[in-house]
């Protein structure tokens, strides 16, 4: 069961509310099926993400997958943890696998994305 409080991209990104900032991530079924990661590239401090975009890429033995943007807002921080840790995104997708902070630039972060209800059924219809 995925987290409610959470809104989803078709890409298998999330997005999560946290005070007055966006923590984003990705989900625990795009970790399974990229299987074992093996390296993280995220955006730095200070970089700006728009809604929809590409700010990464993850990669796995399997294959190289970008990682589009939830919300939009200002960097405000990265999980450092993920360089020496990237297995943390398998173990906790929606708590230590955490990948970055955003400070959101728009009013309502979580707008248009999915719902845990909505992306489970994404998934399950693929």
């Amino acid at each position: 069961m995925r987290p409610d409080n959470c809104g989803y991209l078709a890409s298998h990104e999330w997005a999560r509310v946290d005070g007055e900032l966006v923590t984003i991530g990705i989900t625990d079924f795009a970790v399974a099926e990229l299987s074992d990661l093996v390296f993280i590239d995220l955006p730095e401090v200070g970089s700006t993400l728009t809604k929809g975009e590409r700010f990464g890429e993850v990669e796995s033995v399997k294959a190289v997958s970008d990682l589009y943007a939830p919300a939009s807002g200002e960097v405000v921080e990265i999980n450092t943890e993920l360089a020496d840790n990237v297995d943390a995104i398998h173990d906790d997708a929606f708590g230590a696998g955490w990948m970055l902070k955003i400070r959101p630039s728009d009013a309502d972060p979580l707008a248009g994305l999915l719902s845990a209800a909505e992306y489970d059924q994404q998934i399950e219809s693929h």
